[in-house]
């Protein structure tokens, strides 16, 4: 067992021992001491205390308790939870400046377990905070005094709320809505086969989803044929409409419209050339 560990453990003890007997006086009062502004004021004190020390350990120069601002949001169990009242649910969002860190990863995240005797064991996110044990200037694995430390509050310190908001970089960004892929339709002279159809080539442009839907050819309002479509997003593909049925039709203009089900489609038809 590293000594940290075995450290760590005895106060757990000793802060468990002492809580019980607390406990037994809060419930006749009916109150605790344990609140979100205590453990705001408390929490960066004592984390600065410790940080110091594991600078020292590390040669970081240049640090010092102004210097490092550390500040604290605390919140228990929650929204739905009072933040009141000790339990190992209290979770410590905290800020701080050192030049030996990437600011990026700031701010971290907290666990506390906070007993009814007004003490608190808390611990870090290794990634700011290192692991159990680092190497000092001389080349030796110590114990980190940041990975875990103990701390207390005066309970009669002052209860009014410190007014410290701390953004979180751990929210996730909102997904940005993806662009529908988009048809265009085709426009000058189309040719009529032998069987009465028609050859357009559609394209599709890059975007969500690709293209697809219904074209539908008509000449004075008349519907003379439809056809459905599909095209790959960014690609392009030739569909046939069969115009009235495969009878002769005379040449003239005529008007495209794309109904999309997948993708976009021009609001306004396309007018074509019918040759044959």
């Amino acid at each position: 067992m590293t000594p940290i560990s075995l450290r760590s453990r005895l106060s757990r003890a000793i802060v468990a021992a002492a809580a019980g007997a607390t406990a037994l006086g809060l419930t006749a009062c009916g109150g605790s001491d344990v609140t979100e502004a205590r453990l705001e004021r408390s929490l960066p004190q004592v984390f600065t205390g410790q940080y110091l020390q594991q600078a020292a350990l590390l040669g970081h120069t240049g640090l010092t308790a102004a210097s490092l601002q550390a500040k604290a949001s605390c919140d228990k169990g929650g929204p739905k939870v009072a933040d009141k009242g000790p339990g190992a649910d209290w979770i410590c969002v905290m800020t701080w400046k050192d030049p030996n860190i990437d600011p990026t990863l700031l701010p971290g995240k907290f666990e506390l377990n906070v007993h009814s005797n007004d003490c608190y064991t808390a611990g870090g996110p290794s990634k700011l905070i290192g692991l159990i044990t680092i190497t000092d200037t001389h080349g030796n694995d110590v114990d980190n005094p940041v990975f875990e430390f103990d701390g207390c509050f005066d309970p009669k310190s002052s209860n009014a709320p410190t007014g410290v908001t701390i953004a979180t970089s751990s929210s996730t960004p909102p997904t940005p809505t993806p662009t529908p892929a988009a048809l265009t339709l085709p426009a000058g002279t189309v040719v009529r086969d032998a069987i009465g159809r028609i050859g357009v080539t559609l394209v599709c442009s890059t975007g969500d989803g690709g293209c697809a839907g219904t074209l539908t050819a008509t000449r004075a309002g008349r519907v003379l044929g439809t056809t459905t479509y599909a095209v790959a997003a960014g690609r392009n593909a030739a569909v046939h409409v069969r115009l009235a049925g495969g009878r002769p039709v005379a040449g003239g203009a005529l008007t495209l419209t794309a109904r999309p089900v997948i993708g976009a489609a021009p609001p306004a038809p396309s007018r074509v050339t019918l040759k044959g």
